[in-house]
């Protein structure tokens, strides 16, 4: 995984709810964990923008709900600075579902994502509706 040229503040803890962006079908996910914690010893493994987190699917079409899926986190309202100075900020939590090999599950994405998600996967930026 790259690193990133951003401060990232991460604010999105177990249990979160996250609105999920995507059309696969999942509306609402909560997270359960964060795939390379990286976090002190017995502490709540946080998570931000780009990072890769297991959650459970909590309304959605019946084939997702409590199933656990893989999920990229492309907003958060949380603001972020940039290497610029500027810092940025989105109206809401969001993410969007991948597969184990990293590739997105819906086709489209619905609202923007954030650069910092595209520095890190590539493949995402492909269905990216904008990215700020």
């Amino acid at each position: 995984m790259k690193a990133l040229s951003t401060k990232i503040s991460k604010t999105l803890i177990p249990s979160s709810r996250l609105v999920c962006a995507d059309n696969s079908g999942a509306k609402v996910i909560s997270i359960i964990n964060k795939l390379g914690k990286g976090q002190a010893y017995k502490r709540n493994a946080a998570s931000g923008i780009g990072d890769i987190v297991i959650a459970s699917v909590k309304v959605g079409t019946p084939a997702y709900v409590k199933k656990k899926v893989r999920a990229v986190i492309i907003r958060q309202t949380a603001p972020i600075r940039r290497a610029n100075g500027m810092r940025i900020r989105f109206e809401d939590n969001a993410a969007i579902l991948i597969n184990d090999a990293d590739l997105p599950i819906g086709t489209e994405v619905k609202g923007a994502m954030a650069r910092e998600v595209v520095e890190r996967n590539i493949k995402l930026a492909g269905i990216a509706q904008r990215v700020i």
